[in-house]
C-alpha cells in the first residue's frame, strides 16, 4: 500500500463517509485516481464498495442523498451529492466473455483487489482511500511514471474479453500521451478484427474520444495499424509520399499534424482526419511531382461511407463533409469573400470558424515555405468578426427586405419569391445594392421586369 496523498473533493469524501459510517468498505477507483496522480483535471468520479447496491442505496438515502439505479445488474447506482453524480459499484468479478463484449455473469465479491483484477489497463486498476492510501496491485503508478499503457494480466485474454478495450488502448494513448507496452500492442494487433463485432455506436463513441485527445498525432501514427480495422480507408494514407514541394510529410503524417493543430472537438477533428483521405485515389504524377486534383471530392465520397458506416447523424456528416469540400478552396479575406463563404455555409458562423481552424492547421502542416498561409486563416477570422459587429447580411434573414415585400413588389407568390431574395442577397454581398428596403424593392422590381 502506497501513501500517496490525493486531493478528494468534499462531495466525494461525503460519499465515502456515508458508506463507511454504515459499515461498508469503499474506495475511489479508476480515472479519478489515475488523473490525480498525473496532476490532470478530474471530472468524473467512480467509487467501488463492499456494499451491495441495495445497501449502498440505503446508506446514501439515510444520509439524505438522492440515488438512481443506473446499472444494478452489474451492481451500479449513481448518487448525487451537491449536484455532483458519482457512480458507485459493488466489488465484483466478471464471468466468462463469450461475445467479446459482455461477461456472461457478474459475481460480487468482498475484495477490492479482486475487483481491480478485472480492469482493462494497469493505469486504471488503481484504488485510493484517504486513510489507507493507494492500492496498486498491478504497477499502475509505475506505468504512469513510465507513460505506458499496459494490460492487466495476460493482454490477449484481457482484450479478448471486450474488443472495445482495443480501441480504448488507442484512446488512452491519445488522451494521456502514453505509449502502448509491446506485448499489449501485439495483442491489440492480433485481436483487432474483433472490433468488427462491436456495435457501431460503441465504436463511434470511442473514436470520438480518441480523435479528441490532446496527443492525437502520436496516437494516430502509433496506432494506425490497429485503427484501420475500424476505418480501413486510412490504410492508403500510411506511407503515401506526396512528392510535392508543398509537403514534407506523407499523407498520414500530414493528417496527424493537422489533427493536433485543430481544437479537440469531434467535428473539426473528423474533418481533419478526412480532409486528405482522397489523395491516394486522386494522385497522378508528372516529372516526379505528384498532384491531387479532385481529392476533396473523392474525400467526400470516402468520408460519407466512413461516417455512415459508423452511424453519425446526417447533420454531423454534412458539416464534416462541407469542411472537407472547402478546406482547399481559396477564400479572399475580404468582406465580399467572407460573406460569400458564409452564404455557402448557410450562414453557419461556427462552421466557418471550424473551416478557418482547419485551413490554419493544414497550412502549418505543410512544408515550411508554405506555412505563411496560416496567416490567411487568421485574417478570415478577423474579417468574420468585423462582419458580425457591423451586422452585414450573408443570409436572407439579414436582408432589409422580406418575402412579403417581394410579393408587394410584383413577384408572384411561390418559388420566385425565394429566387428574388437570393438575387437580392447576391447583389448586397457583391456591393451592387445597399441593404436598405427602398433600394432592394427597386432591385427586385428591376429583377422581375428583366425576367
Amino acid at each position: 500500500m502506497s501513501h500517496h496523498s490525493l486531493d478528494i473533493p468534499a462531495f466525494a469524501q461525503a460519499a465515502l463517509d456515508a458508506l463507511e459510517q454504515d459499515g461498508h468498505e469503499a474506495w475511489l477507483v479508476g480515472g479519478f485516481v489515475r488523473d490525480s496522480l498525473m496532476g490532470r483535471s478530474v471530472s468524473d468520479i467512480d467509487m467501488a464498495t463492499s456494499a451491495t447496491w441495495r445497501d449502498a442505496r440505503a446508506a446514501f438515502e439515510g444520509a439524505g442523498y438522492a440515488t438512481h439505479e443506473t446499472g444494478v445488474a452489474h451492481g451500479t447506482i449513481t448518487v448525487v451529492i451537491d449536484g455532483h453524480a458519482i457512480e458507485v459499484t459493488t466489488f465484483r468479478i466478471d464471468g466468462a466473455y463469450t461475445d467479446a463484449r459482455h461477461p456472461e455473469s457478474v459475481d460480487f465479491t468482498s475484495s477490492i483487489t479482486d475487483d481491480l483484477a478485472r480492469r482493462d489497463f494497469t493505469v486504471n486498476a488503481l484504488a485510493y482511500h484517504p486513510h489507507r492510501g493507494l492500492l496498486d496491485p498491478y504497477g499502475g503508478a509505475e506505468d504512469i511514471e513510465r507513460r505506458l499503457i499496459r494490460a492487466v494480466g495476460d493482454p490477449r485474454k484481457r482484450l479478448s474479453e471486450d474488443a472495445l478495450r482495443i480501441l480504448r488502448g488507442c484512446r488512452f494513448s491519445s488522451q494521456l500521451g502514453f505509449s502502448i507496452e509491446e506485448q499489449t500492442f501485439r495483442a491489440m494487433l492480433e485481436r483487432k478484427s474483433a472490433i468488427l463485432s462491436l456495435s457501431r455506436e460503441r465504436v463511434a463513441h470511442e473514436i470520438d474520444l480518441l480523435i479528441s485527445g490532446e496527443h492525437i498525432r502520436k496516437a494516430l501514427l502509433d496506432c494506425i495499424d490497429v485503427l484501420t480495422a475500424a476505418i480501413p480507408e486510412l490504410v492508403a494514407a500510411k506511407g503515401f509520399d506526396q512528392k510535392s514541394p508543398f509537403h514534407m510529410y506523407d499523407v498520414l503524417e500530414h493528417t496527424a499534424y493537422v489533427m493536433e493543430e485543430v481544437p479537440g472537438e469531434p467535428l473539426v477533428r473528423w474533418a481533419a482526419l478526412l480532409h486528405d483521405i482522397g489523395k491516394p485515389a486522386s494522385c497522378f504524377e508528372i516529372d516526379g511531382v505528384r498532384h491531387f486534383r479532385g481529392h476533396p471530392e473523392i474525400g467526400i465520397i470516402i468520408g460519407r461511407e466512413v461516417l455512415g458506416r459508423l452511424g453519425y447523424s446526417h447533420t454531423f456528416t454534412r458539416k464534416v463533409l462541407e469542411l472537407v469540400r472547402l478546406h482547399d478552396e481559396h477564400i479572399a479575406p475580404t468582406r465580399k469573400g467572407v460573406r460569400r463563404a458564409l452564404r455557402e455555409l448557410d450562414g453557419d458562423t461556427a462552421l466557418f470558424v471550424a473551416l478557418c481552424e482547419l485551413k490554419r492547421a493544414d497550412a502549418l502542416a505543410k512544408a515550411p515555405a508554405y506555412r505563411e498561409r496560416a496567416e490567411t486563416a487568421a485574417a478570415l477570422l478577423d474579417m468574420l468578426g468585423r462582419i458580425l459587429i457591423d451586422e452585414e447580411p450573408f443570409t436572407r434573414a439579414g436582408l432589409a427586405i422580406n418575402g412579403n415585400d417581394v410579393i408587394a413588389a410584383g413577384v408572384p407568390a411561390g418559388p420566385d419569391v425565394a429566387r428574388a431574395l437570393d438575387a437580392a442577397l447576391d447583389a448586397v454581398i457583391d456591393d451592387e445594392v445597399p441593404n436598405s428596403l427602398p433600394e432592394l424593392v427597386a432591385f427586385v422590381e428591376s429583377w422581375q421586369c428583366s425576367r
